[in-house]
């Protein structure tokens, strides 16, 4: 109740002369309103200043305040420059009341997802008219009138899902709005909570006339008990769950899903083409399937540990072709197949510590892969098993292994007696001596065939 009182009349607390200070959280305004204490960044004159980051790129100002459990927005004068794209992401925001971002007129963009927001006000976003991206995601609004959208003329993106939505008539306007077909990138994926009979149903879907209609009461009967099904969507298989609904999106400076510790199972579809970080870590993924990265063309970081991950098809991180830094550690992988790293061109960071590497034959395509590319920087390829090799590099079992192959030897009185094969059987010896480790499969065909029989 008291924080839902500050963000209420935040604005009416702005304009107080008082300057009470108090030891804790906040002062009384002039009609007893609860107001951030305040202060600048020379001394106690401006509202609190947030220990938010700011920064510029690309001639761009950012402002983030993502995770400083803000209830309230900070004034625009608190920052030195006016921001283009403001953070507010993970904090405490419950209500945005009318004029909540005046000030803040050359936003492009705007971070308010996963907060616990459940009441925008009409006004609340009044003078944004540069705006063009809102992400109102992962909240608790059950309601949104189209009012609040009209003071801002360009935006073209807006989130809304994973929201309790309650589709009755007071949502009919941003229905309506949301189903014009120039705004296809309003509210996708924004589905109905309740009531029963709409629930689940997309909001870009739904007929905006079931929303003032009211329920037939024998169908509403049957609804308590078995679920109306008059006018629910068909149902349909789905074989993955949807990258853009369970992760995290976070759009600025860079793109990129967190989608750690969200129970999957397998990678999930529909991650975006202009994703440049994802975090899967965290998760019970045991098997990388061929394809699960084929549309993250952008990707430069994947972190894919903590996952019990046993497997990794051939194909599984085909595309990946600007990838940067990849974390397998702490997983169950036992070796890697060939062909699997193949499309890694500019990988610099490999984290493989915490797997069960096994060392034998099986483990010199990795190595073999390391030294075609010297730019990579591996960390935690240590020998699991077998016991004698358990805690040994890698890297240096595989030398030790090519080293104490034994030689082919022929029987004493072929050696004594023939000379020609003999010399042959040098010619032989030298090749090995010679050969550089390769998988097989990358070896070009020789004239003889050495064969470990051990």
């Amino acid at each position: 109740e008291r924080e839902h009182v500050v963000d209420h009349n935040l604005f009416k607390c702005r304009t107080s002369s008082r300057n009470i200070s108090e030891p804790s959280h906040g002062q009384l305004g002039g009609e007893g309103k609860i107001c951030p204490r305040r202060h600048s960044r020379s001394g106690p004159s401006g509202l609190v200043s947030p220990n938010c980051l700011e920064s510029t790129e690309s001639g761009h100002v950012f402002v983030d305040c993502q995770e400083r459990r803000l209830s309230f927005i900070p004034t625009a004068n608190t920052w030195s420059n006016k921001p283009k794209h403001l953070l507010l992401a993970r904090n405490r925001i419950k209500v945005l009341p009318d004029g909540a971002f005046l000030g803040y007129e050359n936003l492009d963009s705007l971070d308010l997802q996963q907060n616990q927001i459940s009441l925008v006000e009409d006004g609340a976003f009044q003078g944004l008219t540069k705006l063009t991206t809102l992400l109102l995601q992962h909240n608790r609004l059950q309601t949104l009138s189209e009012e609040a959208l009209i003071p801002m003329p360009n935006l073209g993106y807006l989130r809304l899902y994973d929201n309790p939505w309650n589709c009755l008539c007071p949502m009919d306007s941003l229905v309506r709005t949301l189903q014009v077909p120039s705004n296809r990138n309003l509210g996708n994926h924004a589905r109905c909570a309740k009531p029963i009979w709409l629930k689940n149903m997309k909001l870009k879907h739904i007929d905006p006339e079931l929303l003032c209609k009211e329920p037939d009461p024998a169908n509403n009967q049957q609804s308590d008990e078995t679920g109306y099904t008059g006018v629910l969507e068909p149902s349909s298989i789905q074989s993955k769950p949807d990258a853009t609904t369970v992760c995290f999106t976070y759009h600025y400076p860079q793109i990129r899903m967190d989608c750690s510790n969200r129970g999957l199972t397998e990678v999930p579809s529909g991650i975006p083409d202009n994703v440049v970080h994802i975090d899967l870590s965290h998760n019970s993924i045991s098997h990388l399937k061929a394809r699960d990265f084929h549309a993250a063309k952008s990707l430069r970081t994947l972190n894919l540990s903590n996952n019990n991950m046993e497997h990794l098809d051939k194909g599984s991180l085909t595309g990946l072709l600007h990838l940067q830094e990849l974390d397998l550690s702490n997983n169950n992988l036992t070796f890697v197949q060939h062909g699997v790293l193949e499309d890694l061109y500019f990988l610099l960071h490999l984290k493989l510590e915490g797997n069960l590497w096994v060392c034998d034959y099986s483990i010199q395509y990795m190595v073999y892969w390391l030294s075609l590319h010297p730019g990579v920087s591996p960390s935690g390829l240590v020998c699991y098993s077998p016991l004698e090799y358990a805690g040994d590099s890698v890297e240096e079992y595989v030398k030790a292994y090519n080293r104490e192959c034994p030689k082919q030897q022929s029987r004493p009185d072929q050696d004594q007696t023939d000379p020609e094969l003999w010399n042959t059987l040098m010619e032989a010896q030298a090749e090995l001596e010679e050969e550089e480790l390769e998988p097989s499969a990358l070896r070009v065909p020789q004239k003889y065939q050495i064969i470990r029989l051990s």
